[in-house]
């Protein structure tokens, strides 16, 4: 552990633990959060997604939705990459590909926000089978 030399370094540990305990809670219910997936395979982050998984973390913290950003694997859309999958409570998924910082706050803002679709979606080319 790092030695604590100013009032700065120990409210930058304040706040680090306070992130620890927050991503530790919200995973006790992941349901109830607004979840999104970002995809982090080759083609992705050579597309950019490091960086709007970033600005997503960032900018949903700052506007105050409780979210959980996580990384995945390729989704299969290697061709509209960068890819995130947002998970708004009680509704399905929903994929959108090409996303760049403007399009990454205008998901926030008009989906997550307000429930209004946006350009970019990628329509689900397949079902799943319940048993």
């Amino acid at each position: 552990m790092a030695k604590v030399k100013s009032l700065a370094d120990l409210k930058k540990i304040k706040e680090e633990l306070h992130a620890k305990m927050d991503l530790r809670e919200k995973s006790n219910d992941p349901e109830a959060q607004v979840q999104i997936k970002v995809g982090m395979a080759t083609c992705g982050i050579a597309s950019g997604a490091k960086e709007v998984m970033e600005f997503l973390i960032e900018a949903t913290a700052k506007r105050g939705i409780s979210t959980i950003v996580t990384q995945t694997g390729c989704m299969g859309y290697c061709y509209a990459e960068p890819t995130i999958e947002v998970t708004i409570p009680g509704k399905e998924p929903v994929v959108f590909g090409d996303v760049d910082l403007k399009k990454a706050d205008e998901v926030i803002e008009k989906y997550i926000k307000q429930g209004e679709l946006v350009d970019g979606i990628i329509p689900v080319n397949y079902k799943t089978i319940d048993n």
